[in-house]
């Protein structure tokens, strides 16, 4: 049950933007999941999710982590190991890589799915992200230096 429930709070939060536990536990409840607030802060808890800036300039919960076998982590490796540095111009995140790495790096970015970019171009070592907006271009740039971190 708690796998199942914590694969729908997955799902919810990639579909919707929910901001408060208790929005959270209003739509699992709906769906027939009998769950109180303490439930879904540790499911929040489990789950590593974090809150981001979503549609208005609203928060939202969000993850890193989408999947349940653990993808999106080997993933996020890939990227901290081919990462350099990243910069804005306007709305276009330029990622450099490690030499060789960009391909895999890319590949990586549209894996995990950050809903700011548009598409992507790799080449050797740079990748070209269009990002919808420039304000979220230096946000995801904020992002990538933050994931690099941990």
């Amino acid at each position: 049950m708690k796998s199942k429930r914590q694969e729908q709070i997955l799902k919810l939060i990639a579909e919707r933007d929910i901001e408060t536990q208790e929005e959270l536990s209003d739509v699992l409840n709906s769906l027939g999941y009998k769950v109180t607030q303490a439930t879904v802060s540790r499911d929040i808890r489990e789950l590593r999710l974090f809150k981001t800036e979503g549609t208005g300039g609203r928060m939202k919960y969000a993850s890193s982590e989408r999947t349940v076998d653990g993808l999106s982590k080997r993933y996020i490796n890939v990227f901290k190991e081919g990462f350099v540095s990243c910069d804005c111009a306007q709305n276009i995140l330029v990622i450099k890589t490690v030499s060789g790495m960009a391909m895999a790096v890319a590949a990586a970015l549209d894996a995990v799915g950050f809903k700011e970019i548009v598409g992507s171009i790799a080449g050797d070592d740079t990748i070209m992200c269009a990002i919808k907006t420039a304000s979220e271009a230096e946000k995801l740039k904020e992002r990538m230096y933050e994931l690099v971190k941990e």
